[in-house]
């Protein structure tokens, strides 16, 4: 009896405290969390969700909501089509809805196949709005200027780009309508001190007024501008670089949007421990409370990924993430949920190639030769034609290359199916992995036959005479971003080959996973893909 009682005891009051206690380590341990190790992330159970919400590269982060929507754009650099779209219901859970600049080249022609010359550089941070029915889209680059598109729906089709300031040394743009319609366009000049002008726009948003700029912010590598309007202020958030300290979010803010922006707060600590988000939007949630949407901008392999921040106001400042008695936001690694929505929607990654296009996780290599891939040769297929390199038995410099951003999780199974058996001398082609660096399993044809080959940028390993006419090649990795390659002839039974290889950061983005197929010899050969498959 004695023993039963000390039972009934601890199951009251000492079993619960243990609980909270765990709880409560948990929680802490979330907020203390050491980068890139997440076992979990995204919605979870009980209303809550964990950081990051996406844990893949989709950089330079804006967000609005329409309506009950949620829609964000993500830079996309040297990669067609450009400028990522992305959906939500409740701001945790998303899914891509298109890209909006399907041809590169009215850029530039640096962007073609022909050319590749923007390694780092094509499509920069931009800003989407949504104004009297219709989504605006505006972004820079670095060597080409400002530009903008329209839509009436975010999956478009979007307008041809309308260029709106051909100058180099440019970056990170918003923009703005006021009570009266009257269209505002914020722009920093990187190349002179990052100096931040307003400009006025058109209404229609097709060109800014040049002789209209007002210096409205400049230094210390202040740029990834938004400006908004929360309860009669202009807020102009931006972001900021210090040596030694970091990057971290700031705000201006005017009763008029033409300034003048004299009053000046500090939104968040750098946090550097979590690659120190800093770049994205702030946006008024179902629940009528405040999320900022944002990307952590110190590189590793996974690139930029995005987390989503609770805001919350305090003497009309929007702080950012987990507020302390300072009076200045931080990091925060979990929160309660936005929206219970009853679809959860989620970024697709696996492809059986059974359309008449390409779905939109999918992105080439540069603009790609468009005569030089098909879905409609072999029903159910993606076919890659082979040719000529820029330079010879470079993968960087192939253009037909079709990739997606690979995700940072705990476990990544990637297996493609590839016949091989058309093939011809001096043609390549398998699954990669590359951002300035790179890696690949994958076949080489010389001499009438067939070989494995296993490269690491400029080293090549060749491998066994292979005789059939499918292969099966596969990539997984963890959450240290490690690769082991391995193939197959039967689809079941893989064997594996080359060296591990460690994802990297470059040329401002994480790893990528693509398809490659390239002939040194010519325009020769093809491959078939049966399916691409990401578990």
């Amino acid at each position: 009896m004695e023993y039963l009682l000390k039972m009934k005891i601890m199951k009251r009051y000492l079993y619960p405290m243990i609980f909270s206690f765990c709880l409560s380590a948990g929680l802490k341990a979330q907020q203390q969390k050491v980068w890139g190790d997440w076992t979990v992330w995204g919605e979870q159970a009980g209303g809550m969700y964990m950081n990051p919400v996406i844990p893949s590269d989709y950089s330079d982060i804006d967000c609005i909501r329409v309506g009950d929507d949620y829609y964000a754009i993500s830079s996309t650099f040297q990669f067609s089509p450009g400028m990522t779209v992305l959906h939500s219901k409740d701001l945790v859970n998303w899914e891509i809805c298109g890209n909006a600049v399907e041809d590169l080249t009215q850029i530039g022609n640096a962007l073609n196949w022909n050319v590749m010359d923007r390694y780092a550089r094509g499509i920069w941070a931009g800003t989407l709005r949504y104004h009297n029915g219709r989504f605006y889209l505006f972004f820079g680059t670095p060597d080409e200027g400002y530009f903008m598109t329209t839509a009436v729906r975010p999956e478009g089709p979007w307008e041809p780009l309308t260029p709106l300031l051909s100058e180099a040394g440019w970056d990170d743009c918003t923009a703005i309508w006021d009570e009266k319609g009257n269209g505002y366009f914020v722009g920093t000049h990187f190349a002179d001190g990052y100096k931040t002008y307003l400009f006025k726009m058109a209404e229609d948003g097709k060109s800014i007024d040049r002789k209209s700029a007002v210096l409205i912010n400049e230094g210390s590598g202040r740029e990834a501008s938004k400006l908004i309007k929360v309860d009669g202020w202009y807020y102009l958030v931006f972001s900021e670089h210090k040596p030694g300290i970091g990057r971290y979010v700031l705000a201006k803010r005017s009763r008029k949007v033409t300034g003048p922006y004299k009053e000046e707060k500090q939104l968040a600590l750098p946090s550097v421990e979590a690659m120190e988000p800093n770049q994205g939007g702030i946006v008024l949630g179902r629940d009528n409370n405040w999320y900022f949407l944002t990307h952590h901008g110190t590189g590793d392999w996974s690139g930029r990924i995005v987390s989503l921040l609770p805001v919350t106001w305090v003497d009309g400042w929007p702080l950012l993430g987990k507020v302390l008695d300072s009076k200045i936001g931080t990091m925060k690694w979990s929160s309660d949920m936005p929206f219970n929505a009853d679809e959860k929607l989620s970024i697709r990654r696996s492809d059986d190639f059974d359309g008449s296009s390409l779905a939109s996780q999918w992105q080439w290599n540069y603009q790609p030769r468009k005569e030089f891939f098909s879905l409609s040769e072999r029903p159910g297929w993606l076919r890659l034609k082979a040719y000529r390199p820029l330079k010879p038995n470079d993968l960087l410099k192939a253009g037909n290359t079709l990739t997606q951003r690979t995700f940072r999780k705990s476990e990544n199974d990637v297996v493609i199916r590839m016949d091989i058996s058309h093939m011809e001398n001096g043609q390549k082609a398998g699954l990669c992995h590359f951002s300035s660096q790179h890696s690949a399993i994958g076949v080489v044809k010389e001499g009438g036959n067939r070989y494995l080959e296993y490269r690491e940028n400029g080293k090549m390993t060749k491998g066994a005479q292979i005789h059939s006419r499918y292969i099966w090649f596969r990539s997984q990795w963890g959450l240290d971003g490690k690769s082991y390659y391995a193939y197959s002839i039967d689809g079941d039974n893989f064997t594996s080959f080359g060296t591990p290889y460690q994802m990297v950061w470059g040329n401002y983005r994480g790893d990528r996973i693509g398809i490659y197929c390239f002939n040194d010899n010519g325009e020769n050969g093809f491959v078939d893909v049966d399916y691409f498959h990401y578990r």
